[in-house]
């Protein structure tokens, strides 16, 4: 063990001033059998040391990711050229006393090193596999007369959380953000043609009734509705596809969003057909939608695929969650769709895997090769394109 007197020897040869240095002194010692690959280095705060100490989520085969209340965390391993040591029981400047009058000397064990430490980085969570879990057993409707519901996988509240990799505040966003809805107490997703169905019911007792879009009384739809619907789905469906408010009598009404009930409408022509001839399909899509509302193309940003180099025009569903998660296989799959793309063609299926201030430029820049093409400029592949 080395004493106080050599540890000031040492400062005295090294021409340091004992004055400039904190009184304290440690001498460090390495244990028995120590090993770089004993201990993993990780800096966290307060509120994360909590959230990784309450346990993990996702399957064994995903790659760890550490998630908060509302924001998912990517574990990357970052090296140093320093030496990091994992030293029990050593006290920092900030912990030992200030009025300490005379040089003290400290021994410590030090149980482990590493070259490297874990770092965390915000990270998108990957919510693919949220819709995948509730596909398993989607919801069309309420058992008729004597039959009973299928059986099938559900899934609580709690369970998502453990089988996804995402907080609690992103998980029931995207919830939202796909029309699911909680039945019985299990997150269940509508079948479309049920979800449709109920849509259909809406916008019919709208007409009927001659009432604006934009004001639409919760209770007389519950009311007319409910010997046809469950009273819970009408509501889900006016949830999905209007805004709640309540007016200055404290009615609830809702204001029905044209550009959802546009775009559900394609869907469900689209759903069916490989390609559909532009024209024609803007027609019948029209004719198909409430009266009052009028279709744009700009509503299936994400949803539908437009080929304006074929003769006639065409238009195909394409949704972009039916794409990749990882950013090299999605632009792999858009480019081996198609081989050329322009800004505002490409655009609505890469948005998504922007990470915090960056811009769709950025990606494409990163991850493709522009060129001119009769006076526009489109992006292709930078690399083969695996098929």
């Amino acid at each position: 063990m080395r004493t106080l007197d050599e540890v000031q020897a040492t400062l005295e040869i090294a021409k340091v001033k004992e004055e400039d240095l904190q009184s304290t002194a440690y001498c460090l010692t390495f244990g028995d059998n120590v090993s770089s690959g004993d201990y993993c280095l990780m800096e966290l705060d307060e509120t994360l040391c909590r959230h990784i100490e309450e346990g993990k989520r996702g399957d064994k085969e995903e790659h760890a990711v550490l998630c908060s209340e509302d924001k998912t965390y990517d574990l990357k391993i970052a090296d140093t050229s320093n030496l990091l040591l994992f030293v029990p029981g050593c006290k920092t400047p900030e912990q030992l006393p200030d009025n300490q009058a005379c040089a003290q000397l400290m021994h410590a064990q030090i149980w482990g090193f590493s070259n490297c430490y874990l770092e965390l980085r915000r990270h998108k969570p990957k919510l693919k596999k949220l819709k995948k879990l509730l596909m398993e057993n989607p919801y069309d409707g309420p058992p008729v007369g004597v039959q009973e519901e299928e059986p099938g996988q559900k899934y609580a509240m709690d369970e998502l959380l453990e089988r996804i990799q995402a907080s609690k505040e992103e998980i029931v966003a995207q919830l939202q953000n796909i029309h699911a809805c909680e039945i019985d107490g299990f997150w269940r997703l509508l079948d479309f043609d049920y979800e449709m169905k109920l849509l259909s019911h809406v916008t019919q007792l709208v007409d009927s009734e001659s009432w604006s879009f934009s004001k639409v009384p919760l209770s007389v739809c519950l009311e007319e509705l409910g010997p046809l619907e469950p009273k819970a789905m009408i509501e889900h469906c006016l949830n999905c596809y209007g805004k709640r408010y309540n007016t200055e009598e404290c009615q609830v009404m809702y204001a029905l969003d044209e550009d959802k009930v546009c775009r559900a409408t394609a869907q469900l022509l689209l759903q069916n057909a490989v390609k559909f001839n532009l024209s024609e399909f803007q027609e019948v899509w029209q004719q198909s939608v409430p009266e009052g509302m009028t279709t744009r193309l700009d509503q299936l940003r994400g949803l539908a695929l437009l080929d304006q180099s074929s003769k006639p025009e065409t238009i195909s569903l394409l949704r972009v969650e039916d794409l990749p998660e990882d950013t090299m296989e999605r632009f792999n799959s858009l480019f081996s769709l198609r081989e050329k793309w322009t800004q505002d063609d490409i655009e609505p299926y890469i948005q998504d895997l922007c990470g915090e201030k960056q811009t769709t430029g950025a990606l494409l820049t990163k991850h493709a090769r522009s060129s001119m093409l009769n006076g526009k400029k489109v992006y292709n592949s930078r690399r083969p394109v695996a098929t």
